[in-house]
């Protein structure tokens, strides 16, 4: 099923019924403030494996994200973090960046990577936020990639429900995503330190 949903301002008949498809272990397409993702609810194992197969990889290997809807929701699911990576996440959030912060045990198993780490993001997008708040826990985020050398995301919603249809329950239409990923930062030490530099400013957020 292709959505049709218009990011400044969600239907919330549709948002309802997203999250009732998540709720019954569905698996979504849904467009992010960077690229579109992949994901499902953190607590439906075997949405989490569906997503896994869709990726070609592992569960237990794979290292997804997770999409948080506020700082608040982000302190439910990671153990207690400095200052400093606090005064960056609240002027980062919601915006493009991918924080890797200590999870605590309300993170299942299956997304803890051995260092038992979770990545978390809050995007500046209306639509994914909302199904969040609706669904009352994260989703999984894992990224839509092309299969074309040369572009490495697919942006446009139509050619990516024409390849996944038969993959996912929903691809939600957003609008033309973004061809560039959220930037990377490991809070593990309690430092902010580089992974990945994307779409968002590393040194704004100081």
């Amino acid at each position: 099923m292709l959505l049709k949903i218009y990011p400044e301002n969600p239907n919330p008949r549709y948002i309802q019924m997203i999250a009732g498809c998540l709720r019954q272990g569905g698996v979504i397409i849904y467009p992010t403030d960077t690229v579109y993702a992949i994901g499902c609810d953190i607590m439906q194992s075997k949405a989490v494996e569906r997503v896994a197969q869709i990726k070609g990889i592992k569960a237990e290997k794979a290292n997804f994200s997770m999409i948080c809807y506020n700082l608040q929701h982000i302190s439910d699911y990671t153990k207690p973090f400095s200052t400093s990576v606090y005064k960056a996440m609240k002027k980062a959030l919601p915006g493009p960046y991918t924080f890797i912060l200590n999870a605590n045990n309300q993170v299942p198993r299956i997304f803890q990577s051995r260092k038992k780490t979770i990545g978390i993001r809050v995007p500046d997008n209306e639509i994914v936020r909302e199904i969040v708040k609706e669904l009352g826990n994260p989703i999984i985020s894992t990224s839509v990639y092309d299969d074309d050398q040369i572009l490495e995301y697919t942006t446009d919603p139509e050619l990516i429900h024409e390849k996944y249809e038969s993959l996912v329950d929903i691809v939600i239409d957003g609008g033309y995503g973004d061809n560039q990923a959220s930037t990377v930062i490991d809070c593990t030490t309690g430092e902010l330190m580089l992974v990945r530099q994307g779409k968002g400013n590393f040194d704004e957020i100081f």
